[in-house]
């Protein structure tokens, strides 16, 4: 058994998905690569085939079933003791994972999160205030003092994220999961990670639309679920 599992949900990412399995490879940690293909038309498939790693796991969806639906389905067939996710557009640098496995592996935390405004955050000015809003939201919905719940680092043990019984398939579900952690009660440990974000016309943002949905989510399951 593996100690961790990166699940990595693509698409279209053609420009970037062979760089970032790379780096993911070369980080020194005991690891096994999940790539959810979320059906790409970009030439992203025809990569992924031609990618030789002994750890590595290529699922391909029949059809773009969202970000969610993918990580879901990295976890179904997953073995790693801990899991991550990983965007693969280059905006969070994998070797943070020796980083954030440094503050969970004395077992005073059940979460360890990889926050982007600390200080220093770079970015375009609405998506910052976007996930700042957010966050704040959550916040005062659930009591907590988080920085950054948009983030996609959230490393826990597999057993963790199983017992969460996640639903969601877009965007949304990494609301579901720091919401489903609070209700829980879980010792949650930020750290600083390296961001280096793209800009809308480069890669995918949480919209208006997304944000709807993220708080209707922290409202969903603080009162109802």
């Amino acid at each position: 058994m593996p100690l961790l599992s990166v699940i990595v949900p693509v698409y279209n990412e053609a420009k970037t998905i062979r760089q970032i399995v790379e780096k993911i490879h070369a980080v020194n940690i005991d690891k096994e690569i999940i790539v959810i293909d979320n059906c790409s038309t970009d030439g992203t498939q025809k990569i992924l085939g031609e990618l030789r790693y002994d750890n590595l796991k290529i699922i391909y969806h029949s059809s773009n079933r969202g970000k969610g639906a993918s990580f879901l389905t990295g976890l179904d067939n997953s073995a790693g003791e801990y899991i991550v996710v990983q965007d693969a557009d280059l905006e969070y640098d994998p070797n943070d994972y020796l980083r954030l496995f440094e503050e969970i592996k004395g077992g005073q935390h059940d979460m360890v999160s990889g926050a982007r405004f600390f200080e220093g955050h770079q970015g375009l000015f609405m998506h910052v205030a976007g996930n700042k809003f957010l966050t704040f939201v959550l916040n005062f919905v659930y009591g907590s003092k988080l920085n950054d719940c948009a983030t996609c680092y959230k490393l826990a043990r597999r057993e963790i994220y199983k017992s969460f019984g996640l639903e969601k398939t877009g965007f949304d579900i990494d609301f579901e999961i720091i919401c489903k952690a609070l209700r829980k009660k879980l010792r949650i440990k930020e750290l600083q990670v390296y961001y280096h974000p793209r800009s809308y016309k480069e890669g995918k943002k949480i919209r208006v639309n997304d944000a709807f949905w993220a708080i209707l989510t922290m409202f969903k399951y603080r009162f109802w679920r």
